[in-house]
């Protein structure tokens, strides 16, 4: 049983080492900051966000070209039949050929033209806007995926220790169960414990490798690419106060910006409804050559024409227009307040989010050393006969419990200050 015992032991790490390699191959060294970089050279988000900003650039052309001179040409070729009348008593045939340069030319459109280039270019700016957020929302992804590689691979570490506890722990239980000193329940209870214990290495190495291909998939790597991480949790106390962390997200917040932008833009769409009150002024010339033979360019006339045309009444259209523009505006400023004070709400759970994190990163590692002394104690207690089995198994749980609480504690911390960072809008450098 003994022998047993040992060898499905030796296997456990192996198999789960044999696994790992298999899912993994061609090992990358991979700092959080190198991670960051190949993201953003990689995700689609992102070049969606550019070509929408690509396609916002030529919307606003077109706006302006549509302040522009139009010239189009065209050309007729036509035969047709007419009809015997009195005068002429057979069937005619006629053929002509006819070519026009028509020039178009908008003098006054009630400023709707013109509102219409300016609204266009607040959604360039905006869409300009969209393309750093989408780095800013990459970049916590990134760096929420990196730490959760961490925390699994800490997490594997310490159930690994844990593992390896138990084991001695059990060799030992059989040597005195063989001497006579203990009673059998002290093996089957430790057999418990190992069991338990090597479960949880198993599922803590399942999730390290899922967590990798998260990472993988977030920086545009083959899901099945090993890396090896360069950093490790790191506790750097953070210099703002909440109070400059929210006045920092005021200033800064891009969606903020987006949001007075859009407000903006519903207010242009006001002014343009309200140009259906005003006269437009549109200024014409054509050109026209016509002929019965092919080219068509024997005869020649020419008009200029400037129209002025005014909307008298409209049954109420342009009215019914301006007053959904109107109310429009009243929901984008109602959306923009419920979005700023979402964000700066963000802010603050962030914030004290990470300052409880902060607290528990200390009391955690204190726990995890009196947790180690507690094992020491308990194992020499055992080893001489003093101690009982169930103290010992308890304090190596103890020490489990307490390690996997101070990876949980510099995680929280990390991620929080992480997310905290995106929520007050600080830019990718």
């Amino acid at each position: 049983m003994n022998i047993q015992l040992r060898c499905f032991t030796a296997l456990v790490p192996i198999f789960i080492l044999t696994f790992s390699q298999a899912a993994f191959a061609n090992p990358i060294e991979l700092s959080l900051d190198e991670g960051i970089a190949l993201a953003l050279q990689n995700n689609h988000d992102i070049k969606y966000a550019q070509s929408s900003r690509e396609k916002s650039y030529w919307a606003v052309e077109e706006a302006k070209k549509n302040k522009g001179v139009s010239l189009d040409y065209s050309h007729i070729s036509e035969r047709y039949k007419t009809a015997p009348t009195v005068l002429t008593p057979a069937y005619t045939y006629t053929t002509e050929f006819d070519n026009s340069l028509s020039l178009s030319l908008p003098i006054y459109s009630g400023n709707k033209l013109e509102n219409k280039i300016d609204q266009a270019k607040l959604s360039l700016e905006v869409a300009e806007m969209e393309i750093d957020l989408a780095k800013q929302q990459l970049k916590l992804d990134v760096v929420t995926d990196y730490f959760t590689v961490l925390e699994y691979r800490n997490e594997v570490q310490v159930n690994q220790d844990t593992v390896n506890n138990y084991v001695d722990h059990l060799n030992l239980v059989k040597t005195k169960y063989d001497l006579g000193l203990v009673a059998k329940t002290d093996i089957l209870s430790s057999q418990v414990n190992l069991a338990t214990a090597q479960n949880s290495l198993v599922k803590a190495q399942n999730n390290y490798n899922n967590a990798m291909a998260a990472l993988n998939n977030a920086i545009g790597l083959s899901h099945d690419t090993e890396l090896k991480l360069k950093d490790s949790f790191q506790y750097e106390k953070y210099s703002k106060t909440l109070e400059e962390c929210i006045e920092y997200a005021k200033n800064h917040r891009l969606e903020l910006a987006q949001s007075d932008a859009n407000i903006a833009s519903a207010q242009y769409d006001v002014k343009i409804a309200k140009s259906g009150y005003l006269p437009t002024v549109d200024l014409a010339a054509t050109e026209d050559w016509n002929d019965t033979h092919l080219p068509g360019a024997k005869n020649n006339n020419w008009t200029l024409k400037m129209t002025a045309s005014f909307n008298v009444f409209d049954s109420g259209l342009t009215n019914s227009k301006v007053k959904q523009a109107q109310h429009n505006v009243d929901m984008v400023e109602d959306k923009a307040k419920t979005e700023r004070d979402t964000i700066l709400l963000s802010v603050r759970q962030y914030y004290l989010s990470m300052y409880e994190a902060e607290k528990r990163i200390e009391t955690s590692k204190v726990s995890v050393d009196q947790a180690e002394e507690s094992l020491m104690i308990q194992k020499v207690r055992y080893d001489v006969g003093v101690g009982t089995n169930l103290d010992l198994l308890d304090a190596v749980l103890s020490l489990d419990s307490a390690k996997k609480d101070h990876i949980q504690a510099l995680y929280d911390y990390n991620t929080n200050k992480a997310k905290l960072e995106q929520a007050m809008g600080i830019p990718i450098k």
